[in-house]
């Protein structure tokens, strides 16, 4: 039987690394759709604000409305035409990152993808599970390929919950 390895493009790892996001994302577009939920952009707003401080990629936050649902990826898919976004940034966790994934699959974008609890294999899996609208199973979106980048501030993850990071450890021994 073939062991077959697909990895993102590229991964960075260590504390900090959140505050350098928008040199990294240069590399990759001009205008970054950063999704995030709002309790998130509270908690690491400051780290934002310098990794794209500087930087040749303007970010637009949009706030994550909590599904990974089809009318959730229209919509954001919407605010990227509105402005002119040529890359998504995920922020957040499993079902944030799943849509960032798919909304970039569907415009054609190069996706960035940063976890901020080690729940979850989102982060590098080249796959999005949608919901409907009410957070019921509906179907998975295979993509083509596995994130362009994945951002691991190690700062970021060790502050998330005991609870979540041990439900982690769970999910890589299950997966």
């Amino acid at each position: 039987m073939a062991k077959i390895m697909i990895y993102p493009s590229k991964y960075v790892q260590g504390p900090g690394e959140m505050g350098k996001l928008g040199s990294y994302a240069e590399g990759y577009g001009s205008k970054a759709l950063v999704l995030i939920s709002s309790s998130g952009y509270k908690r690491i707003q400051g780290a934002l604000d310098a990794g794209f401080a500087g930087s040749k990629c303007a970010p637009v936050y949009d706030f994550f409305n909590g599904e990974c649902s089809k009318n959730e990826i229209n919509r954001l898919q919407g605010v990227m035409d509105e402005k002119g976004c040529d890359l998504v940034i995920g922020i957040g966790g499993g079902k944030t990152l799943d849509t960032a994934k798919a909304v970039a699959f569907y415009k054609k974008v190069p996706v960035l993808i940063c976890p901020t609890i080690a729940s979850t294999d989102a982060p590098c899996s080249a796959l999005s599970v949608i919901y409907t609208d009410a957070g019921v199973f509906e179907e998975y979106l295979f993509l083509p390929a596995n994130p362009n980048m994945v951002l691991m501030d190690t700062d970021i993850i060790s502050k998330s919950p005991v609870r979540l990071t041990v439900s982690g450890m769970g999910d890589a021994l299950a997966t």
